[in-house]
């Protein structure tokens, strides 16, 4: 029996076309008025996350920057994993030297150096504020990621996985979506946030359903009994699923819930 929908958010229940549907709503409140613990796994910055957590009206544990920190919904930080300042310094130089757009996360706060197009794109209906400042005036510490951004070159993002996974092995290095190459702690990955929650609330991994859209979500699904891939999601998450659903348009969420969890109830 499912106890626990552990969720990514863009492209899975929330559509860049439409938002949350009034079906993943309902689908959600059903959920929760099950006793179904329903928690968000992002990329997201907490900040911008625990906005769409009060929007569906989730108490849970949000886990943000792909899995690096979990806060509960009195804001109390209960797991945090940073990227090591010297890495975040490397990195910086190498954007500059690449002229690669970066965001730069410290203490959940955004900072870049540049107030561009990038940056307006990505802040757009997210509820995120940013910095914008040289980053030699700052203190590089507790920083939760960093995040380097093409939106119109899907490729040269690839390029710079590739490129930096070689670079740093050690790290987590996962494009988010098409247009987006996160670099983060090797222990912020969303299934340790999702183990994390499995083993504070004693949930084993057959009682939990995860699901998600992109190659950052591939160890989401895989830390689940199982694992659903959107029909939007890429081919590499799909080859990964136990299951692949519908699109995040067709509310894909919602049919892999009635399938695996409502069915289940009624059996």
């Amino acid at each position: 029996m499912i106890k626990m929908i552990a969720t990514d958010i863009d492209g899975t229940i929330y559509s860049l076309k439409g938002g949350f549907s009034p079906k993943v709503r309902e689908c959600i409140n059903k959920l929760t008025q099950n006793d179904i613990k329903v928690v968000l796994v992002t990329g997201r910055m907490h900040s911008s996350a625990i906005h769409v957590a009060n929007e569906l009206g989730l108490d849970t544990p949000v886990i943000s920057y792909q899995g690096g920190l979990i806060k509960d919904c009195n804001n109390k930080t209960l797991y945090q994993r940073n990227l090591p300042c010297d890495y975040a310094k490397k990195i910086i130089k190498w954007a500059r030297k690449n002229k690669v757009h970066i965001n730069l996360y410290i203490d959940d706060k955004l900072y870049v150096e540049e107030d561009n197009e990038t940056i307006k794109y990505y802040t757009h209906d997210k509820f995120i504020d940013y910095t914008v400042c040289s980053f030699d005036s700052m203190k590089i510490e507790n920083v939760n990621k960093v995040l380097a951004i093409d939106i119109n070159d899907a490729d040269r993002v690839t390029s710079w996985v590739n490129e930096l996974k070689k670079q740093y092995p050690e790290l987590y290095i996962v494009k988010s979506t098409p247009y987006f190459c996160e670099i983060g702690s090797p222990e912020a990955k969303k299934s340790c946030g999702v183990e994390f929650l499995c083993n504070l609330w004693n949930i084993k991994k057959e009682e939990v359903l995860t699901i998600g859209d992109q190659n950052n979500d591939i160890d989401l699904i895989q830390a689940g009994g199982i694992g659903v891939a959107m029909g939007n999601a890429t081919d590499e998450l799909k080859a990964c699923a136990d299951f692949i659903t519908d699109t995040v348009e067709n509310d894909g969420f919602v049919k892999a819930v009635d399938k695996f969890v409502f069915s289940e109830c009624l059996s």
